[in-house]
């Protein structure tokens, strides 16, 4: 059990093709440690049972057609609970959708079930609705960082990412709106993919911030990143904002890569031990034979403040339609003004409310022009600032996260908790590819916690993520990085 655990997407797959497993042994064998790992974690909200049938399938179409049968054919994969199974709870990790059962499925599922044979393991615990960066935001309790219980394991992906990190899923689904899939990717030391806006349908994603989110994969190796991308990736007619290949010019994947590097984004808020594995890092990246390329983002620097006020703004949009008239949780009252207040203030946690005062606030006819529209204007600076650093480097690297994982609690200041999401929200704006890889240790209380590299690259280029992936895996590997 312990081996299988252990075992990378890629390994698995060959042993099943192999035959050294059965899709079942495989199933019940994950199921169980998942199980079993989840009454000290908690990164499930629930672990679905066998479908026999889809396992019937799985086995057959590996006995029959071999190597040539999809890769992710039998393999169980964890879903982030914000993506919508037909028949299954979806709840967002909410009261307000505790018990509301899911009338359609999502796009990225039917990719993994029915185009490539992917058995789903169940929905991960979040963030609710993908507010927050630690899922102590969760109505339904907190997940643990596998490396040590008393701290967070990051958000709002922070389900899956434990799942992965513990070896209770052979890989896992998140959603990224601001940095969801990398940042808890970094604390639990597993790559975390954030692809170009619009590469993955997010058709049947229950909707944070609709021109910030999307989907993509926590896996254990950057191979595996790349598999489960490639085949949840792709054009969908149920999804306006998907992106055709071929919409931004072709990026070949140079041998000697220039790595663009904007150090002046580092003088605060960086851990001076994660500061200098980050240096290290890209010391032996220099070995290798790329270049390390000092750039400067100067609006770079408004990337947080803008954030929180365009993603706020639709979310506070987006959950608007949870009122207790439709679907979703109710709380009856004297008048239709008293169930407003009384349904989504009970069926809201307190960081989902703040968000969307903070949202209608910005989106008031007094502030619409002194916050969002400026917001918008910033996000346009700086993805223009992105498109000419491109010009000049093949990618840029800072680290995933300014810190380590945390304590419960250390952060109960909102914006201390905001401040989190200080180098992963511009990949988010500007619609980039962004992967984070782990790239070694930093000590806290005698416990070595993983830390990682994040590297953003242009629209729809990223082959150059996973290049970049690759050769930080092997540094680690090499080095065994710890400080």
């Amino acid at each position: 059990m312990n081996e299988l655990a252990k075992s990378s997407l890629t390994e698995i797959s060959r042993a099943l093709r192999a035959r050294d497993i059965s899709v079942r042994e495989l199933f019940n064998t994950i199921h169980t440690y998942a199980q079993q790992k989840n009454t000290d974690i908690f990164a499930y909200l629930e672990l679905f049972d066998a479908d026999e049938n889809a396992i019937a399938i799985a086995q057959k179409k590996i006995d029959d057609e071999g190597d040539n049968a999809p890769f992710l054919t039998g393999i169980p994969i964890a879903v982030k609970d914000n993506m919508l199974i037909e028949g299954k709870t979806v709840s967002a990790a909410s009261r307000m959708l505790e018990n509301y059962k899911a009338p359609y499925t999502a796009t990225v599922i039917k990719k993994l079930v029915n185009d490539n044979g992917a058995l789903i393991l169940g929905r991960t615990n979040m963030d609710e609705f993908a507010m927050g960066s630690s899922t102590e935001n969760s109505a339904f309790g907190i997940t643990k960082n596998p490396h040590d219980h008393s701290r967070v394991p990051g958000g709002s992906s922070g389900g899956s990412a434990a799942a992965v990190a513990e070896g209770a899923a052979t890989a896992a689904l998140g959603s990224d709106t601001g940095g969801s899939i990398r940042q808890p990717a970094s604390l639990c030391g597993v790559v975390g993919l954030k692809p170009t806006y619009g590469a993955v349908s997010r058709h049947g994603l229950i909707a944070m911030g609709s021109s910030l989110d999307q989907i993509g994969p926590l896996t254990k190796t950057v191979s595996d990143s790349r598999v489960l991308f490639r085949a949840i990736a792709g054009r969908d007619d149920m999804d306006a904002t998907t992106i055709p290949d071929g919409l931004y010019p072709k990026r070949s994947v140079p041998r000697n890569m220039r790595i663009g590097v904007p150090y002046h984004l580092f003088e605060n808020g960086v851990d001076k031990d994660v500061r200098a594995l980050f240096d290290v890092t890209l010391a032996s990246l220099k070995k290798e034979g790329h270049s390390i390329v000092p750039i400067t983002l100067p609006t770079s620097q408004y990337a947080l403040p803008v954030y929180y006020v365009i993603m706020p703004a639709e979310a506070s949009t987006n959950l608007s339609r949870l009122d207790g008239m439709r679907y979703g949780f109710s709380k009856p009252a004297d008048t239709l003004l008293d169930d407003y207040l009384q349904t989504r203030s009970e069926g809201f946690g307190k960081e989902v409310q703040r968000r969307i005062l903070l949202g209608t606030f910005v989106l008031s006819s007094g502030y619409i022009d002194a916050y969002y529209r400026k917001a918008l204007r910033a996000r346009a600076v700086i993805t223009d600032e992105y498109e000419k650093a491109y010009e000049q480097v093949d990618c840029i690297a800072v680290p995933t996260s300014p810190s380590p994982a945390f304590h419960f609690g250390e952060k109960s200041d909102p914006v201390s908790m905001y401040v989190e999401d200080l180098f992963t929200v511009t990949a988010n704006l500007t619609g980039m590819p962004a992967l984070s890889v782990p790239m070694g240790t930093v000590n806290r209380d005698d416990t070595p916690l993983p830390i990682g590299i994040q590297c953003t690259a242009p629209h729809q280029a990223e082959d150059i993520l996973f290049s970049f992936g690759e050769e930080v895996e092997k540094i680690r590997i090499q080095n065994q990085m710890r400080f």
